[in-house]
This record gives structure tokens, sequence and C-alpha cells, in this order.
């Protein structure tokens, strides 16, 4: 389906689909509820300052390289020990604690819809899709690279799938625009085609500069220059380095109040230790550090403490998810985190598997699951995630955001009120009898489970008369029935015309290469 087929469908008739997919995803909206479930605590509080203190011992003795000379000058400034031959940096925990604890425990994520922004840590809870695909398999099942129409439409899905509130960032990479250039496609998707909360562009510090400019046009720059209207990913190349690139991103944000994710991203065994303990003493160093680093650029800048988080295959090298490992390292995420007062970043629906087969399905939950019991407040890669995420997937991304409806509904608990232990209905119905007649019943049956649109439930002899499909083709029929069904969200003509005039002007000054 290509995207001229997909806009000219943007009608009043795709704005009642969209109403669709809320009226059969009972009780979830784009406005997430509220975690009501208790977190999971792996280890106990000892166990908390045990990791605490290796982390605090690394970064005093071994310390950890800043490669940027901004950075190493501000932290010289700040009173940490620099090498500038090095790049090394020694920082005292007395003064990396002072500064992390400028940081606030949480923020709002604002978007261009007030009623769709959200209230990251705490209890709440952000969901954003797959990010930095370069590849998709397409609603043929094609994997081949990805494209500026297949970007703009995994942002049509997420602005319409409830169990998502943020649209995400670089959902997967538009190959056939200019590197330089992408950024302003991407980020102008976001503002046309959803009104949901989105991520801004992290490779180049210039390129984090034209996106808060856009933000400005959008929302106004007073409003930008005090309030959080991005959140964006920045990763430290573990093991021990934070880079020039990544560093120059946190200060054009944490400058202007707008919210970085600070992410190691670790494949323990490979640039971590290989044993759980010191995978994460190095991973809680590194992002510590980075943490305190956006301090020094912006008291008060929001932050979000987190990891891309896997293991290694000693057969392989390749990186692998859902593993024991990688779910104990989940849980000292969610466990440090609410030590330091910080919001925590987490994974989503990861896996390893080259097709949406039962590899797919068992590491993306035990992925997930845990993710959600840790106490996460921003969980990327929740949609559409494929083989370690160099793809993304139409099907597998239907398939997630219906999952997530099941776990969003988990973290509600039990509703005990005394209309819910349903005294009358047991006495009409009686010893022997049913339910599904009653009016308790009749008052409740439509919201009181969710039911997945790719999951069949019928018998199989209706199953077999109605094509044998399986999830995953059910899955792709529903993305192509959405896309078909999707119609934008309104956007002021004169922001729109302003956003477009600077990405012709800003266009004309890049280049054109790919780097």
């Amino acid at each position: 389906m290509t995207g001229t087929a997909v806009s000219r469908r943007e009608t009043r008739r795709g704005r009642r689909g969209a109403q669709d997919w809320v009226a059969t995803s009972p009780q979830i909206s784009s406005q997430i509820p509220e975690r009501q479930i208790p977190v999971y605590d792996l280890i106990s509080n000892d166990g908390v300052e045990l990791i605490h203190e290796a982390s605090m011992r690394l970064l005093e003795e071994q310390g950890i390289e800043f490669r940027d000379p901004v950075a190493l000058d501000t932290w010289r400034q700040a009173g940490a020990e620099v090498d500038l031959a090095t790049s090394n940096v020694k920082i005292d925990r007395n003064l990396l604690l002072e500064l992390i604890a400028r940081a606030p425990s949480d923020y709002v994520h604002n978007a261009r819809n007030p009623e769709r922004s959200v209230r990251i840590g705490g209890r709440s809870m952000g969901f954003a899709p797959i990010y930095g695909s370069p590849y998709v398999r397409d609603l043929e099942g094609q994997r081949r690279y990805a494209r500026l129409e297949d970007f703009e439409n995994f942002v049509r899905l997420a602005y319409m799938a409830p169990s998502l509130n943020i649209s995400g960032g670089t959902v997967c990479e538009p190959t056939d625009v200019p590197v330089a250039k992408r950024h302003l496609d991407m980020l102008y998707g976001h503002i046309r085609l959803s009104d949901k909360p989105f991520m801004g562009g992290v490779t180049h510090a210039s390129r984090a500069e034209d996106c808060l400019e856009m933000c400005r046009i959008l929302f106004g720059a007073d409003f930008v220059q005090d309030n959080t209207v991005m959140t964006s990913l920045t990763n430290c190349n573990s093991p021990l380095v934070w880079d020039e690139t990544m560093l120059s991103v946190i200060r054009v944000y944490a400058a202007s109040k707008q919210a970085c994710i600070i992410s190691p991203f670790i494949m323990q065994g490979a640039n971590t230790p290989i044993t759980t303990a010191g995978a994460f003493s190095q991973l809680n160093a590194e992002a510590l550090a980075g943490v305190a680093y956006a301090q020094l650029v912006r008291a008060g800048a929001p932050v979000i403490y987190g990891a891309t988080l896997s293991t290694v295959s000693m057969k392989s090298g390749a990186p692998m998810y859902g593993t024991s490992e990688t779910q104990v390292l989940t849980f000292l995420t969610g466990q440090m985190a609410r030590r330091y007062k910080l919001p925590m970043r987490t994974g989503g629906m990861r896996h390893g598997a080259k097709a949406l087969d039962v590899q797919a399905g068992f590491e993306s939950l035990q992925t997930m699951l845990p993710a959600i019991l840790a106490g996460g407040n921003f969980f990327l890669n929740s949609a559409g995630w494929m083989e370690s995420g160099l793809s993304a997937s139409f099907a597998k991304f239907m398939l997630d955001v219906e999952q997530l409806s099941i776990l969003q509904r988990l973290t509600q608990g039990i509703s005990l009120t005394p209309a819910d232990f349903a005294a009358d209905a047991i006495a009409e119905v009686g010893p022997g009898g049913h339910f599904l007649g009653c009016q308790h019943t009749i008052d409740r049956y439509q919201t009181a489970f969710f039911v997945p649109r790719t999951s069949d439930v019928n018998t199989y002899e209706q199953w077999h008369e109605e094509g044998a499909k399986d999830s995953a083709v059910l899955a792709t029929e529903l993305a192509a029935r959405s896309l078909a069904e999707y119609a934008p969200p309104p956007l002021d003509e004169a922001k729109d015309e302003a956003l477009r005039d600077f990405m012709r002007r800003r266009k004309s000054e890049l280049p054109d290469g790919i780097e």
C-alpha cells in the first residue's frame, strides 16, 4: 500500500476507523492508566547498596571517558579529576550524587494535543514503538530497506493504537532520504500524522537544534524553553565511553529542558563482564555519569535512567533477548532507578527471531512482562521489533500493540467494589445455572474481557472455513485495514506552512550525501 493511496483515504471514514479500534479494545485508551499493581524488588536493600558501592568505586578509582573537549572542561570546572590526554574523568561520589539529586523524579512530556500529554515517572507509563530499524517487513512479507512511506505508515498505526501513548522517534530509517535531511522528514511526520508526544533526532547536535526549532514553531518558543516536548535517546558506548556526538546532543536538549534517555547499550559478556553483578555495576556507573553530566548542563533537566539490555551468545556473538539474565538486569534497573529517584527506561517486545514464530512470541513476552513488573516508566521498542531490531514489521506491530493492551489491563489489578463481588448475580443464577444471560453479565460483557483481533477464538471448523489464517496473516490484514481507515488529527495551517518553510530552507542548506 503506497503513501498516496493511504492519504486519499484520510477522510471522515478513517476517523471512524480509529474510533472503532478503541471501541473494540475495552477500557484501553491512549491515556494509559497509571500502574496500580506493586513493583517487584528482586534483591534486598543491602544488595542494592552493594551495586551502588561497586559503581561508585568504578567512577572514583577507574573513571569513565568523556571524549569531548567541552564536556571535559565542564567536568574540570565542576571539580572532577580530568585527564585531558586520555579523556578520563574520575568523579567523586559526593559530587556525583549531588548532581543526580538535581534531576526530577518525573516530568510531563507535552503533546501538541494537551489531552495526549504523558507523565513520565512514578506510577505513570509511556509506551513507544520500535526505534532505528534499517529494514522493514512490509505488508507483503518482504524484507527490504525502509522508506519514508514505511516510516509514515508506522506513525499512522502508532497514532491509532490505544496501547501506545508516545508516537516514537526513528521508528525505522527512511533510507530513501539523505542522512543529513531525514531527521526533518521524520519529525514532521510525527507532527503531521499524530498528535501524541514524540522523540527528537540524536545523530548530530545540529539535527537536534533543527528538531528544537521545529518544536518552537509548533509549540511556541517560550513554551519549549520551559516545558518538555521531546524525549530523546542518547546511548553510552559501553564499556565506559561517552562520545562527542551523544554529549553534544545532551547539551542541546538539556539546555532547553528537553528530556534525554541516558541509556547504555548492554550486551552482557561482550561489552560488559559476563557476570550479572559486574555487568550491572558497569551499566549503573555509565548511566549515572550521563545523568550527572546532563545536570551540569542545566540543573533540573529531565532525564530517564535505563539501558538497552541483552546477553550475548557465546557461540555466535549475537545478542539474545528474554533470557533469565536480561530479566534480572531489568529488575535491577527498576530497583536502582528507584534508589536514585529517577524515571526508568526499559525494554519492549524485543526478540532475536527472524520470523513471526514461537521464538518471537516468547522472547517478546519474556522481555516485556519483567519490564512491566520492574516498574518501567518509558518503554521503548514496544511494538514492531524483529530480528534484534534490524527490521520493523507491520504484522509484529499489530500483534504487539494488542498484547500491550492485555499487559496494561494487568497493571490495573483487581476491582473489589460491592458490585464486583456480584452477590445478587450469584443468588439469581443459583446452583447449576449459568451466568451468560443474567443482568450482571449483560451490563458488563462488552468491557469485561479484552479479545485481541489478531487471535482466533473460534472452533477449528469455523477457523478452517474462514481460511485457516494464523496470527501473522490476521495481523497483516489488520495493519492494511487500519491504514486504509486512518485519518490525521487536525494541524493548524499556519504552523504547518511555517514548518514546511523551515524544512525547505534547511534542506537547501544540507548535503545530499549518505553521511
